[in-house]
């Protein structure tokens, strides 16, 4: 609600000690080009309260906004020592998190029902010399202009007029009318109108609606037999539905000989064989039919699982982007059958390769840097970007999404900042515990980052006497909103998401997560409203907003009548189909009887949680909407979501030449002959400590195999929690990812990862005839037929080896057109495409927690073995599996000291992590480097029988007092391993050891 004529006050607070946040951000600044030194920074909070009441009450009130142990209040006019003054904050309707909190605050502290608007900004007092280029690169670092607003006075500017105020309230002023858009139009038209949006008055256009023209085609003849034209709400609302974010259609259509298509031919087809060889065994309870995947836990419960991407967001906002990712993915263990509890979550990010200096680049004839293995701490592996284009890759030289050079994308750098910022906000804000993921950094994904985000979480199998995955709508009963208001925020986000980057991508695609909100109804609804069986249906409101929802839920009774007059919104004057498809975040529709409302109604307000009845449920077959007294949409339930036409794909094995032309930019892996301190510097082989340690982990009590494991605190590639505070048995969560063997073999590519995930969940304990798996495919160019031929090897690989290993699909992902088409600096086009990947996350079950092996060594005299398995050239599922279940009987009786998969790194590398995690020193012979198969240590007094087990095995050698890593010929003492793993994101850790993590979101996007 926007409040206008009310008091309006300015709260400025500054630091009474010394500014960890502005001694960090005057060192990143001074890491620029600027012609002149800065000499000082000062970092103001300032807060713009309206409200109702005398001047005089609001900044007594705001006295509860400070602590006066290091905090105060002040008067900005009162400062003099400075430059410039830069003021930044949001732009008019993106989310306002602290401004809420603030308001919270206030509304508390006065005790009365009051109305109160705040206003959010920062103001950086600079002194410095700085002529207009530097100001303005200062700027551009500060703030994201797609989110936020930035205004600069010089210190004269300021002494005449201070800093004022400024109210980033929306004011909307477009006719709030259905529209109709005529179909009746050439085909050239038709396909424009599907492309870039519909035209408004203005001769502007709305936004993509991402429909090729066949689709187009099929909506004209719909409606020609429907006897009339579209209106907006519901040509926007079948773009919504119909989108390949949505549905999935590249997954779904008949490719060459497959009628059926990738996902039920191969990803479904599998699950299917594997369920029906368990027979009586098969664990699986819920898969592919709701928000998350779930299979039994015990016999009282069930654990679900879900991995999301976020990543055409996150290129715009990284912290609007991972944020609204991590809150996103929580719903959907939310609004998985009648509502799981989140207990965990997870990450994975694939980044391009952030550098301390602006106008770093990375050369193409030098592996070393174009696979990252670049020490970012220190200044010599810089080079200027001073050769031609067609020599070099930049990884900071500017891109733009237009050809004018005014939509300029973020660096690599601020790119990872921002994602790790939203996640951790997302999760700890939630009470939620991050307790695994992991970082790859290559330079493919310069642009576009890969964000994957996860939420495992925990329901009974029974709720109220009934199947606690089974829900629906039934007619009569009313459509329900509740969480956040709707806005302008996540308008075509769907559709934005199911083509490539350009200039047309959509600021209004970006959305801000409010974890706070989410956690209120989240609370209410898991330990409250489900178990009192007060709705009948549930999920989240995701992509399309209640489009979707609504439109989802009504398949299962049979139709729904929408008043969208009737949904609650954050200001006036939002037209009827930005209402019916905004993704606003935090929001969840429900089914409820009637009966149930008021019961329901008067939970929710008790817990500070707005619900609003926006409709009803139906059998009338249809989708009907109205607003303002006019019938919005009115289109059958089933053209909407099974109308789109089936579209034959064709493939085509990519030639050489093709392959010559689109790895350029590849590189290659990590090469064997690296020393062992190459490999410990390598970005994705070195510590992490500097994201493990801005996730809780601990809130809940449920983990078990932390992020770092060991006296050395090395990121260990598992980790195991405990779901049941009353219960010894334990989830083992794990991941395969090798995007850099796509183009080389796809079909390899697919099964090693799959081999990689169940390696490292059977390391760590996971009995492997009781693992789960989900697939998450982020493709490029997803129309190519080289591109499908991969993404067919990998998907009919995907088939082949979960059948082979029992370990069915439970839920997946796909992100198709992960490819940034724009400019490069001087104007010319550039196409940058992300590697081709396929990340296959693993959920095991152990019995009892206590048996977990970690990768630590643990005992001086510990012989060192290694099992090796068949995955290098092809991998044997066969005899790995039947390693694996020897494995796990190890495990179970506890012959094994510590043990590491060689999934993600070669042979010596895991040794050395291992020595490094131990804080013990090894002596290792060995005369070959793999990368795959199972590293451990056994005690000497086991080993007979280990070796009894595993004939196979191969001893290397044995942990010593020593201190040494020594390798074949390598000798290297554990301080200087230990020192040259923790080195290159040094910098991040420090940062965070002096207090950074208290830095506001928009620092740090």
């Amino acid at each position: 609600m926007i409040i206008l004529d009310l008091q309006t006050v300015r709260i400025d607070i500054s630091s009474k000690i010394k500014d960890t946040r502005a001694s960090q951000l005057l060192f990143s600044l001074s890491q620029l080009e600027l012609g002149s030194e800065l000499e000082s920074l000062q970092i103001i909070d300032s807060y713009t309260v309206q409200a109702d009441l005398p001047t005089s009450t609001i900044k007594k009130a705001a006295n509860n906004l400070i602590d006066f142990k290091k905090e105060q209040l002040m008067l900005l006019e009162n400062l003099n020592d400075f430059d410039f003054a830069i003021e930044i904050g949001f732009l008019p309707g993106v989310t306002d998190n602290l401004a809420k909190t603030v308001a919270t605050i206030l509304k508390d502290s006065l005790k009365q029902n009051v109305a109160i608007n705040v206003y959010s900004s920062q103001v950086f007092l600079l002194k410095a010399n700085l002529s207009e280029i530097d100001l303005k690169q200062i700027i551009d670092t500060l703030h994201n202009p797609l989110i936020q607003r930035a205004r600069v006075k010089t210190s004269l500017q300021f002494n005449q007029t201070g800093m004022g105020i400024e109210i980033p309230n929306v004011v909307l002023t477009s006719k709030q009318e259905i529209t109709m858009v005529d179909l009746n139009v050439d085909d050239a038209i038709l396909a424009e109108l599907g492309s870039k949006g519909i035209l408004d008055e203005d001769g502007s256009r709305r936004g993509p609606l991402a429909l090729g023209l066949d689709y187009m085609k099929a909506i004209q003849a719909y409606f020609i037999k429907e006897g009339r034209n579209a209106t907006d709400i519901e040509l926007e609302s079948i773009a919504q539905t119909w989108s390949e974010h949505c549905k999935h259609t590249i997954f779904a259509d008949p490719i060459d000989e497959l009628k059926e298509g990738l996902y039920k031919g191969y990803i479904k087809a599998a699950t299917n064989q594997i369920r029906k060889d368990k027979g009586d065994k098969d664990f699986c309870v819920s898969v592919f039919s709701d928000n998350s995947g779930a299979i039994a836990f015990d016999d009282d419960y069930l654990i679900t699982h879900k991995m999301e991407t976020h990543n055409s967001p996150s290129a715009l906002d990284p912290f609007g982007g991972a944020i609204t990712g991590i809150v996103g993915v929580n719903r959907d263990a939310i609004g998985c059958g009648m509502g799981s509890k989140p207990i965990a979550n997870l990450y994975g990010y694939c980044f391009g390769i952030p550098s301390l200096n602006s106008d770093s680049c990375v050369t193409l004839d030098q592996n070393r840097l174009i696979d990252g293995s670049v020490n970012f701490t220190e200044s010599s592996h810089r080079k200027p970007c001073s050769q031609s284009p067609e020599k070099k890759f930049s990884t900071h030289e500017g891109l733009y999404r237009d050809k004018e050079l005014t939509q300029k994308m973020l660096s690599p750098k601020r790119i990872m900042e921002g994602v790790i910022d939203g996640v951790r906000v997302g999760g700890n804000c939630s009470g939620i515990p991050t307790v695994h993921g992991f970082s790859y950094f290559h330079p493919s994904f310069r642009a576009k980052p890969l964000v994957f985000v996860g939420t495992l979480g925990l329901m009974p199998r029974l709720v109220n006497g009934k199947d606690s995955c089974q829900k629906a709508a039934r007619p009569g009963d009313l459509i329900v909103v509740l969480g956040g208001r709707v806005g302008l925020d996540g308008i075509h986000g769907a559709t934005f998401s199911s083509v490539e980057m350009d200039s047309s991508s959509p600021a209004t695609a970006v959305q801000i997560g409010d974890p706070i909100t989410q956690k209120k109804f989240s609370d209410a609804i898991i330990k409250e409203a489900r178990d009192r069986g007060l709705y009948s249906s549930i999920t989240d409101n995701g992509a399309g907003g209640i489009s979707c929802s609504v439109a989802e839920m009504a398949k299962e009774c049979g139709g729904c009548r929408v008043e969208l007059d009737k949904v609650p919104l954050k200001y006036p004057g939002m037209q009827a189909w930005q209402i019916w498809i905004s993704e606003s975040q935090e929001r969840m529709t429900l089914a409820i009887p009637p009966e149930n409302w008021d019961e329901f109604n008067t939970l929710m307000k008790s817990r500070d949680v707005e619900a609003v009845v926006i409709g009803e449920f139906t059998d009338s077959g249809r989708c009907q909407v109205h607003y303002q007294g006019q019938m919005a949409m009115d289109i059958e339930l089933e053209f909407l979501h099974d109308g789109l036409p089936e579209r034959q794909l064709i493939t085509r094995k990519p030639s050489p030449e093709w392959l010559a032309m689109n790895t350029s930019l590849r590189g290659a892996n990590v090469p064997k002959q690296f020393s062992l301190l190459e490999l410990l510097s390598h970005p994705n082989h070195c510590s992490k400590e500097f994201i493990s340690q801005q996730y809780d982990h601990e809130v809940q009590a449920v983990s078990v195999l932390k992020p770092l494991q060991g006296r050395g605190r090395v990121n260990g590639d598992t980790a195991v929690i405990k779901p049941r505070i009353d219960s010894r048995k334990a989830a083992i969560i794990s991941y395969g990812l090798k995007p850099e063997e796509t183009d080389t073999d796809p079909y390899l590519m697919a099964a090693r990862s799959i081999d990689a995930a169940i390696a490292s969940a059977v390391a760590t304990g996971a009995n492997p005839d009781y693992i789960a798996i989900l697939d998450n495919f982020c493709w490029n160019s997803s129309d190519e037929p080289e591109r499908l031929y991969q993404l067919k090897e990998t998907a009919r690989a995907c088939y082949d080896y979960a059948v082979a290993f029992g370990a069915p699909f439970i839920s997946g992902k796909d992100s198709m057109f992960n490819d940034f088409k724009g400019y490069d600096a001087n104007g010319e086009k550039i196409k940058i495409s992300a590697l081709p990947t396929l990340l296959i996350s693993a959920l095991g079950i152990i019995d009892d927690y206590s048996k977990v092996v970690s990768m630590d060594l643990k005992i001086s005299g510990d012989k060192i073995y290694f099992l090796e398995t068949a995955a290098m050239e092809s991998v044997d599922a066969a005899a790995n599996l039947s390693l694996y279940r020897r494995f796990y009987s190890a495990v179970q009786t506890e012959l094994i000291s510590s043990a590491m998969s060689l999934a993600h790194k070669p042979l010596k590398l895991a040794l050395a992590h291992k020595a490094i995690a131990g804080q013990l020193g090894i002596q290792v012979e060995a005369g070959f480097d793999q990368d795959t198969g199972i590293l451990v240590s056994i005690d000497p007094l086991k080993s007979k029988r280990f070796e009894t087990l595993f004939p196979k095995a191969q001893l290397l050698g044995e942990v010593n007092e020593t201190k040494r890593i020594k390798i074949n010929a390598e000798d290297l003492s554990l301080e200087e391993a230990t020192s040259t793993y923790r080195a290159p994101f040094s910098n991040y850790l420090n940062d965070q050891k002096k207090e950074l993590a208290g830095v506001n979101q928009w620092l740090l996007l």
